[in-house]
């Protein structure tokens, strides 16, 4: 009886220890910084990072002010040249004739011809808001005046778009009412001209905030933020023009966004909560086919249920390496990178992260 007691114990303490320790996978991590300190900046919140790569080097843009909500979020930017992040400036506001709302949600995507694109939202709600865009020909430095996305249509909702193979670019769009989420796609031309919308079967599963993948054989992928406690997905064997119903996979979701890349060597990485309750967990997932996920990274795991660690980004630069950005506790971006080459990974069983 004595035996059995001790072996027990052994048994609970070792599988106390494996809880806490899970698989971290960070030697394959080269810079983890903050964009920018508190005390370079005037607004207390920030939230929904964008990176994107220009000429120069890379720059970042998120939505800042007294918190989430306020007439008083502006989009913010910055620039990183020479491995450097300059001061944040505010580079588009909510003052729409005479009124001023809050801004959400930007996104920044470089078309073939290196003029950068800043999509964003402002209105007083998801319920409500409408889309604009920006252009800068300069890698960020000056843009142009804000123009409205046409035809009641949205641009991207949280996530980057792609082009695809015929010029056309592909944007991952959903739209938030009172009563349900809904996902689906819009496309333009390389002009920001012909819009159109492209719809999908969200099969009942309220799911928001889509992102894209590609594959080598023509299929797209879309991964997206749901309700359902997993993450949802949809594949189209056309290029992009139709898709499949919308299906949980086994990924886990804590209603909070994902974004996702395809790497040039055809790897797929996904940066995700992988809890389905709180923020305080942020990871990064590969996949050779979209479809059976390994643990590559464990960007942030903190004990404390209430920390946040949320609404990553996610870019390959030309040098191939892996630039991540998020919320950091509301208070900062954080920019991480990654070296795709020594990532380690281990599998993802039944949507569990798993342990060292």
């Amino acid at each position: 009886m004595k035996k059995l007691k001790i072996l027990l114990l052994v048994l609970f303490l070792t599988n106390a220890v494996f809880a806490d320790n899970p698989f971290k996978g960070t030697t394959a991590v080269i810079i983890s910084e903050f964009i920018y300190k508190p005390h370079d900046v005037l607004f207390p919140s920030c939230h929904a990072s964008t990176i994107t790569e220009t000429r120069e080097g890379l720059i970042a843009a998120w939505f800042g002010g007294t918190e989430e909500r306020n007439q008083d979020v502006c989009i913010y930017l910055s620039s990183n040249i020479n491995r450097e992040w300059s001061k944040p400036v505010m580079v588009a506001d909510g003052v729409q004739e005479g009124k001023r709302y809050p801004c959400w949600n930007p996104v920044l995507f470089t078309k073939d011809n290196g003029e950068i694109v800043l999509y964003y939202k402002v209105g007083p709600n998801p319920q409500s808001w409408w889309g604009l865009f920006k252009t800068s020909i300069d890698n960020g430095k000056t843009w142009s005046p804000a123009t409205m996305i046409p035809d009641s249509l949205l641009g991207p909702i949280k996530n980057k778009p792609i082009r695809l193979p015929n010029g056309k670019i592909l944007y991952p769009t959903s739209f938030e009412s009172s009563k349900e989420w809904n996902i689906y796609l819009e496309s333009s031309d390389q002009n920001l001209k012909n819009w159109r919308k492209i719809s999908i079967d969200n099969n009942q599963l309220n799911s928001i905030q889509p992102t894209i993948l590609t594959y080598k054989n023509g299929s797209v992928q879309i991964l997206c933020r749901s309700k359902n406690k997993n993450i949802n997905e949809s594949w189209s064997k056309d290029g992009g023009q139709t898709w499949s119903p919308l299906v949980p996979t086994k990924l886990p979701n804590n209603n909070s966004g994902i974004d996702a890349v395809t790497l040039t060597d055809g790897r797929q990485i996904l940066v995700f909560n992988p809890i389905v309750k709180g923020r305080n967990k942020l990871a990064i997932a590969v996949s050779n086919d979209g479809l059976n996920w390994n643990a590559a990274v464990l960007l942030e795991n903190d004990q404390d249920p209430g920390a946040e660690f949320s609404y990553p980004a996610v870019i390959q630069s030309k040098n191939g390496l892996i630039h991540v950005t998020y919320t950091w506790n509301r208070k900062l971006i954080k920019h991480v990178v990654i070296d795709p080459s020594i990532l380690k990974n281990k599998p993802i069983v039944n949507g569990n992260w798993p342990e060292e």
